[in-house]
């Protein structure tokens, strides 16, 4: 007579949708990391170089102004490509835990509602000829990314994920109340780029390092 399955109890259910959540070395894809750690450390030089003209140490010709930060963006889409190519040689977005992949797709879904935003509200701003409108844009990519950092604290309770959600929750309120003062709204936004952009960048560049050699230790 066959045995009879064994019925889960609750306990055995639980530890199974911890191990799906969890998974086993928390891989992160390192598109994600080379994007948090390049944006914050390049706009974040971006912004120290306009704290630099606010006080005559960075009075450049305009053209020279231009060509630094065209050269910002160009240099961050040239590493962001690198990162994506080597992602994709990896083949680490089918790879990892359910939460680790669940948390790249809502770092991807922000960054296109991101996109929405910067067409709005530059739109906007070239429509009305104010400035500060298109300044209100930095805060509601805060408050994004205050929401997201907030989901992924909730998937894997990393203590410095909430740390860096409510961080962007406040810089995102600051901002907004700052628009009208441009210096002040200068000194917070450089500020967030490094603490709330690099700095969890370089802590997921490193989990990523971690999880690509864990990776290939195990393939070998």
């Amino acid at each position: 007579m066959p045995e009879k399955p064994r019925l889960s109890s609750p306990e055995d259910d639980l530890a199974f949708m911890r191990s799906i959540v969890q998974g086993g070395g928390g891989h992160v894809p390192m598109t994600l990391a080379i994007c948090y750690l390049a944006g914050g450390l390049l706009y974040g030089l971006q912004c120290l170089f306009h704290v630099g003209q606010v006080f005559g140490l960075t009075d450049w010709p305009d053209l020279a102004n231009l060509i630094f930060v065209v050269g910002i963006s160009a240099t961050f889409i040239v590493i962001l490509t690198w990162a994506i190519l080597e992602d994709r040689k990896a083949g680490s977005s089918n790879r990892g835990p359910l939460a680790s992949r669940a948390t790249s797709a809502m770092f991807s879904a922000t960054g296109m509602a991101n996109t929405a935003v910067v067409i709005v509200f530059a739109v906007g701003a070239f429509r009305d000829k104010d400035f500060a409108i298109w300044l209100y844009y930095a805060a509601i990519v805060f408050a994004l990314q205050a929401a997201a950092w907030y989901v992924a604290w909730m998937l894997k309770k990393k203590g410095w994920m909430l740390a860096v959600s409510l961080g962007g929750w406040v810089t995102a309120v600051a901002l907004g109340l700052l628009v009208r003062q441009p210096v002040l709204y200068l000194y917070v936004c450089t500020a967030a780029l490094f603490l709330l952009f690099a700095l969890p960048g370089w802590i997921m560049f490193r989990d990523a390092r971690s999880g690509l050699k864990t990776a290939a230790a195990e393939a070998g």
